[in-house]
């Protein structure tokens, strides 16, 4: 090897310690001979205080993006499947059946907590905005908003 001479003792630990640390004692020597390469050209403008740390912490980040690279390539067979994320009919059906009941219960609202509620829940409106533009104080606001949920929870109930 050329540059910094490691013996055959501090490479075998080396190489125990990035099998231990990338848990994959298979491909540790690749690792750990990639991560000299990368050592080297490092140390071509840079100086490497610590070699052994160097190579551990180069050689356990090239073992977890080989891990990742495979994961990601397993996984890409994986997505080629064509799933069907769509619900199902009778959930599509349920669907619509809660939502005409909420609008029912909508309808049975007074149309200032209709109103209200509607600013806040659909519209996405302060509390703030809508007392200053029904001439309300905020604290009404929140309990008709609270008061309407209320309602069309216990109206909905079951359906």
């Amino acid at each position: 090897m050329v540059g910094i001479p490691v013996d055959k003792g501090t490479w075998k630990r080396l190489v125990r310690k990035i099998a231990r640390k990338t848990n994959n004692s298979c491909d540790a020597e690749d690792f750990l001979q990639s991560a000299y390469l990368r050592m080297e050209n490092y140390r071509a403008e840079h100086e490497v205080r610590n070699p052994s740390a160097f190579l551990v912490r180069a050689a356990t980040n090239i073992g977890i993006d080989s891990f990742r690279h495979q994961r990601l390539a397993i996984g890409g067979a994986e997505s080629l499947e064509i799933g069907d994320n769509s619900p199902l009919q009778d959930e599509v059906i349920a669907a619509r059946v809660r939502l005409e009941r909420v609008k029912e219960g909508l309808s049975r609202l007074p149309p200032q907590t209709r109103e209200v509620l509607l600013m806040r829940r659909l519209d996405g409106r302060a509390y703030e905005d809508i007392a200053a533009q029904l001439g309300i104080s905020r604290s009404t606001v929140e309990r008709i908003v609270a008061s309407a949920t209320t309602f069309l929870i216990e109206y909905t109930k079951g359906w």
